[in-house]
C-alpha cells in the first residue's frame, strides 16, 4: 500500500509517517521547499516538493497512491494575517480532495480537530453528535478548521471516499515548533507557568492519534467523524503532573478569566507592533472559559481505537524536549 501524507514534517504528521512505515506502507510526503524536515530524518519516504495552494504539485503527489492522509494544517492561535490560515486550511483542503478524487485514491483520511466538535451546555464531554455551528467557533484557527471539515463532509456526500478524524490535544515526542499544546508542556517544565485558569483539556499521546488514523483508513465509515482523544483533565492536574515529572513545584494561584483577558489583549497588541507571536491570546482565553472535554467512545467502538494514560504522553514529551535541548541542563524527570 502506498500513502501520501501531508503535514509529514509536523507533529501529528511525523508520528503518522512512522506508524505507516512500521506497518509496511510505502510513504510519500508533500513538503514545502523551505520546510524543516528534521522529523523525517533517516526515514524511508519519497518526498514531493509542493504546497496545498499549488494544484500541479498536488496532482504529482497523489498519483499512484492508494490512500491520502491529509494531516497538514496551519495550527496557530494567533496570526498577523488570518487569510493565510484560511488559504492553507480551507482552500488547501479543497484542492487536495479534488486532486485525490481525480487520481482515484481509494480512501482519504482527513485530520480535523476537536475544535470542530460541540460542547454540551451541561459540561459533559462532547461527541461527534453534539450540535455545533460556525458561529460557535472561537478564533480563526477553529473557524478555518470548521470550514475545512465542512468541505470534507461535502466531498464525502458527493461520493469522495473521505473519513474524518478529530484529534484532541496531542502530546508527545517530536513537537518541533512546538504546537500550542506542546508549549503548555514546555512552559510548565521550565517553570514559566506560575498560575493557571480554571479550564480543562482532553490530552492524548500523539502516537495514539497516529494509530487512530490508520484504523480510520481500514475501518472508518465514509462521511463519518471519529474523535481521537485520551484523558479529560483539569488544567491544574495537567500542570501538576508536568511539573512533578520536571522536578518543579506546581502552580498554586488560580487566575479568573476576567483578569487574564485584558493581559491577552495587551499581548496581542504588542505582537502586532513587533510582528512576534504571543503565547497569551484573546482566543485562547475565550476558549478556556469551557472545559474542552470529549469522548472517544465511537472511535473505540467502531475502529478499535485505544489510548494510553496522559501521564505517559507528558513523560515522552519531556524526554524528547530534554534530549533536544529545549529544557536546558536543569531538568530531571521523575516517576
Amino acid at each position: 500500500m502506498k500513502a501520501l501524507v501531508t503535514g509529514a514534517t509536523g507533529f501529528v504528521g511525523a508520528a503518522l509517517v512512522r506508524t505507516l512505515l512500521a506497518a509496511g506502507w510505502q510513504v510519500r510526503v508533500l513538503v514545502r521547499a523551505g520546510s524543516d524536515r528534521r522529523n523525517l530524518r533517516a526515514l524511508a519516504v519519497q518526498s514531493v516538493v509542493g504546497d496545498l495552494t499549488d494544484n500541479a504539485s498536488l496532482e504529482r503527489a497523489v498519483q499512484g497512491c492508494d490512500a491520502v492522509f491529509h494531516a497538514a494544517a496551519d495550527y496557530r492561535l494567533w496570526v498577523p494575517d488570518p487569510q493565510s490560515m484560511y488559504r492553507a486550511n480551507v482552500d488547501g483542503t479543497r484542492n487536495l480532495l479534488e486532486a485525490a478524487r481525480r487520481a482515484g485514491v481509494t480512501r482519504i483520511v482527513y485530520t480535523s480537530s476537536v475544535a470542530c466538535i460541540g460542547l454540551p451546555a451541561d459540561g459533559s464531554p462532547g461527541t461527534e453528535d453534539t450540535p455545533v455551528a460556525l458561529d460557535s467557533m472561537v478564533g480563526h484557527y477553529k473557524r478555518s478548521k470548521f470550514l475545512a471539515e465542512q468541505a470534507a463532509l461535502e466531498a464525502a456526500a458527493r461520493g469522495a471516499p473521505v473519513v474524518i478524524v478529530n484529534p484532541a490535544a496531542p502530546v508527545g515526542p517530536r513537537d518541533l515548533k512546538p504546537t500550542p499544546t506542546g508549549q503548555i508542556v514546555l512552559d510548565a517544565a521550565l517553570g514559566r507557568t506560575p498560575a493557571y485558569v480554571d479550564t480543562g483539556l482532553n490530552v492524548v499521546h500523539v502516537d495514539d492519534v497516529a494509530a487512530g488514523h490508520v484504523l480510520a483508513f481500514h475501518r472508518g465509515r465514509i462521511g463519518e467523524r471519529y474523535i481521537l482523544g485520551g484523558q479529560n483533565l483539569p488544567l491544574r492536574e495537567i500542570l501538576t503532573e508536568i511539573t512533578r515529572l520536571a522536578g518543579r513545584s506546581p502552580p498554586r494561584v488560580r487566575l479568573p478569566h476576567g483578569v487574564v483577558l485584558p493581559i491577552a489583549y495587551l499581548a496581542e497588541g504588542f505582537a502586532r507592533l513587533t510582528g512576534k507571536p504571543t503565547r497569551v491570546t484573546v482566543d485562547s482565553v475565550r476558549m478556556a472559559r469551557k472545559r474542552m472535554y470529549f469522548s472517544s467512545e465511537k472511535a473505540m467502538r467502531e475502529l478499535g481505537y485505544s489510548h494510553r494514560p496522559a501521564a505517559l504522553a507528558f513523560a515522552d514529551a519531556l524526554e524528547w524536549f530534554a534530549a533536544e535541548g529545549y529544557l536546558g541542563p536543569r531538568l530531571r524527570t521523575g516517576n
